[in-house]
């Protein structure tokens, strides 16, 4: 039997969100809070605290202070997440209809030691997502 921490496979927890709902965008202080639902029992949560970007079917990119921007992050309600990436150099990436939340922060945009959490299933899965370490390799 290995006591080895079992391998990081990216998008494998992240991907569980295709299919669910965007129910919820809630601002907390400095992070941004996402509820997804219409997936059984689970109920996922992910917290952003580097905050994401917004991106428009047509094509507009909206930033944290950028007008416009919380309007546009809860235009994606209520939105079934249709695809998901995660990958070094991408971060972590959100696909709806009618438009994609992104979240790969530069350094300068770093708040703590932590840029996302997800949590709400189930099974008790969760992963969290620090500068340096999966899919976040180079922010280190």
């Amino acid at each position: 039997m290995s006591l080895d921490p079992p391998t990081y496979i990216p998008n494998d927890l992240l991907g569980r969100l295709v299919g669910a709902r965007l129910f919820s965008v809630q601002f907390v202080h400095d992070y941004v809070q996402l509820r997804f639902d219409g997936l059984g029992e689970d109920m996922p949560i992910l917290n952003c605290d580097a905050m994401p970007t917004v991106e428009t079917a047509g094509g507009q990119v909206f930033s944290d202070g950028d007008l416009g921007y919380a309007d546009a992050l809860r235009a994606l309600i209520p939105d079934l997440v249709q695809r998901t990436c995660e990958a070094t150099g991408t971060g972590l990436r959100l696909e709806f209809p009618t438009g994609a939340i992104a979240l790969h922060p530069d350094r300068e945009a770093l708040t703590g030691p932590e840029i996302a959490l997800l949590t709400g299933f189930e099974d008790q899965a969760w992963m969290c997502w620090r500068p340096g370490e999966e899919s976040f390799e180079d922010l280190a």
